[in-house]
């Protein structure tokens, strides 16, 4: 018989509904058996649409987790509560998925390291864009080595204007934070996970607030409440790692400029370099004496009526849990990865808030 496992998912908004029940619904070896959110309506919607026969719901994780015989658990919930809900379900025996960033703040995201090791439980972090054809070309082209040693980097999430106006994207109690830690956290795992290099040395931020308070934005999902926009529109950072490399951090929901980009990455080698610009990618060298610039064809059709069989990333992240939760494969997204990017991420907001450089002692 096929090997199946139980899952719970805890958080049914919109990112359950636009990124991870699509995508688990392709996975037969995935059963649905538990919903759970603080408006029961999203739980018994999300269980009618996607659930196993008899999937049961709930307001509670606790008590969803206790009742159920879970194999694992999706957190989709705001970023303060993902480390107590991760912490719990890696406590009662269950895997882990849980959205990004890894937790609000640096000490949540150890708690959640450390009961994954002490349970020895799988926890891995929704970063997808790891998964897209484009990243995979460019992982595969560092491993290589093609690029050289990688000293320098960019990270790229900057919107001209697309602010989130739904749920609790603009409140910092719960979020910890806006453009940063919402898709800036994105563009610096790419980086990282590119590079493979997750020693920092020390931190420079810079956040700023200049639009939140405006009206007649332009907006893409319309004006923002400017009474409910408590955290940041703009936040930059620059890194430096314990190998001399750096890293520009930019992450911006709404930014005068057009040179708008989201989770890319500008790496400079010492013998090539790459960029990921309009949704292809570039890697530029030095070739037989003379400037070259390759540009993969990562389409997978090429044929007229056809547009191949390229999985997509959202479906490959689902896909790759699975298979880490039923044959102990490796995540992909390592949660000690994860935990750096958090550690970063904090680290611009508190150099941002008393002005000094923060160093990395560890």
């Amino acid at each position: 018989m096929k090997k199946t496992f139980k899952a719970g998912m805890v958080g049914c908004g919109g990112i359950a509904h636009g990124k991870h029940l699509p995508a688990i619904a392709k996975i037969e070896e995935i059963e649905l058996t538990a919903f759970c959110d603080i408006i029961r309506e999203r739980a018994e919607e999300a269980a009618g649409k996607y659930g196993a026969e008899g999937a049961r719901v709930y307001t509670d994780y606790k008590e969803m987790i206790d009742n159920e015989e879970l194999d694992a658990v999706y957190v989709l919930t705001p970023n303060k509560s993902h480390s107590p809900i991760s912490v719990y379900a890696l406590e009662h025996d269950c895997h882990v998925m849980c959205e990004k960033p890894m937790a609000k703040t640096y000490d949540d995201a150890k708690k959640m390291l450390e009961a994954s090791k002490r349970t020895g439980k799988i926890l891995t972090i929704g970063y997808q864009n790891r998964f897209r054809p484009d990243s995979l070309y460019l992982k595969k082209a560092c491993e290589a080595g093609e690029l050289g040693d990688i000293y320098y980097a960019k990270a790229h999430a900057v919107r001209r204007r697309a602010v989130p106006t739904w749920g609790v994207f603009l409140n910092e109690e719960e979020q910890g934070g806006g453009p940063l830690i919402d898709i800036g956290t994105h563009a610096l795992d790419l980086t990282l996970w590119m590079m493979d290099n997750y020693k920092p040395k020390s931190v420079k931020g810079a956040v700023f607030k200049k639009l939140g308070d405006q009206t007649e934005t332009g907006n893409a999902w319309g004006d923002w409440d400017p009474e409910k926009y408590t955290v940041e529109d703009s936040a930059f950072g620059f890194i430096t790692m314990e190998n001399g490399a750096v890293i520009n951090l930019e992450s911006s929901w709404a930014l005068n400029t057009l040179d708008v980009k989201e989770a890319r990455c500008t790496l400079c080698g010492t013998e090539a370099g790459a960029d990921m610009e309009n949704n292809s990618l570039r890697i530029n060298s030095a070739h037989l004496g003379r400037l070259a610039t390759l540009e993969p064809e990562l389409g997978a059709g090429g044929v007229d009526f056809y547009d191949g069989t390229a999985e997509k990333p959202n479906d490959m992240e689902a896909r790759l849990f699975a298979d880490a939760v039923l044959n102990g494969t490796e995540p992909v997204v390592k949660p000690e990865q994860a935990l750096v990017v958090t550690r970063i991420l904090e680290a611009i907001y508190e150099s941002a808030r008393t002005g000094k450089e923060v160093v990395f002692e560890d």
